[in-house]
């Protein structure tokens, strides 16, 4: 609730708290990425009788926690506090070298692997995913694909394993994790050729989360990052009724992008039957867009072009 709130409301009620309740809080904050509204409008009710609206961000963790503290309590008593305190498991992992905690992971549950790397930076979880064994990286991405949050409990079990110090699991706090989005996005920042043999053998033992990471890796957006080059070779793959569909919600971006991989009068014709397209349902629109990714997609797979890396997933 307190990291949901601005720093004038906040702050008092910081004030009123022992310095226990103020450690516990800080360790809590350190974990916390986002809250679903839902899970605090209970919160709000049982303090202020009703609560309209709740934002589900937090306002920086730890250091918007701190800066509470340092307006109700001075910076030296703050300081005492935050200063020198131990690293939680997490942060430390966070530092760690990638290969030592991927050889600490090796042995644990694919489960808790995904848990601890829904919760690090893509490019750091996607170095310790690689020193895994290659049987095992496939399992975890397939459970972190799954994921949708994660119990602090859980993660506190996992980093009493790799790390000297942990704070006590004194609140099972959840934090929203979009499991399929996290797990795109290292498969999108892995070597290419590893990443299609894991692709690959996911889509023999788990079909459907493969399909999954599949639509997460690319968007229709995702698009604009071809060249005019690539855009002729993928719209000869496309059908015209198909594409006026798909670029209906677009960018600008990307449509500009199109139109300069077509012929002026081809280019003419697209826009003037986007102009003459009446109301499409959303759905439609989706599944058209989806269509062309996966048109894309197959292109890349023969060679034949290359959607690149520019706007990985976060």
């Amino acid at each position: 609730m307190l990291l949901s709130l601005d720093e004038t409301s906040a702050a008092p009620i910081v004030g009123e708290l022992d310095e226990a309740d103020l450690r516990k809080l800080r360790e809590v904050a350190a974990m916390m990425r986002a809250v679903p509204a839902s899970a605090v409008d209970e919160v709000y009710a049982e303090f202020v009788g009703r609560a309209k609206e709740a934002v589900a961000v937090p306002r920086g963790g730890v250091s918007y926690l701190r800066r509470l503290a340092t307006r109700a309590l001075g910076e030296g008593r703050t300081n005492e506090i935050f200063t020198g305190a131990p690293r939680t498991g997490l942060e430390q992992i966070a530092l760690a070298e990638p290969a030592a905690v991927g050889a600490l992971l090796e042995n644990e549950h694919p489960q808790l692997i995904a848990a601890i790397l829904s919760q690090l930076e893509t490019p750091r979880a996607t170095v310790i995913l690689e020193s895994l064994p290659a049987e095992r990286q496939g399992l975890v991405l397939a459970r972190l694909g799954t994921m949708t949050d994660v119990p602090a409990g859980l993660l506190d079990g996992v980093a009493s394993a790799i790390a000297a110090e942990l704070p006590p699991p004194e609140t099972e706090a959840s934090m929203s994790v979009d499991g399929v989005a996290r797990a795109a996005a290292i498969l999108r920042k892995m070597d290419k050729q590893n990443a299609a043999v894991i692709l690959t053998k996911l889509t023999d033992e788990e079909s459907g989360i493969a399909a999954e990471l599949r639509r997460a890796m690319y968007t229709f957006e995702d698009l604009k990052s071809l060249d005019p080059k690539s855009f002729r070779v993928l719209l000869k793959e496309v059908a015209q009724e198909r594409l006026v569909l798909a670029l209906k919600t677009a960018s600008e971006e990307v449509k500009q992008k199109i139109f300069a991989g077509m012929s002026s009068r081809a280019s003419q014709l697209l826009r003037d039957d986007l102009e003459a397209v009446g109301g499409v349902r959303l759905v439609e629109v989706e599944m058209a867009q989806r269509e062309i990714v996966e048109a894309a997609l197959k292109l890349e797979a023969e060679g034949r072009l290359s959607l690149g890396d520019e706007n990985d997933l976060v």
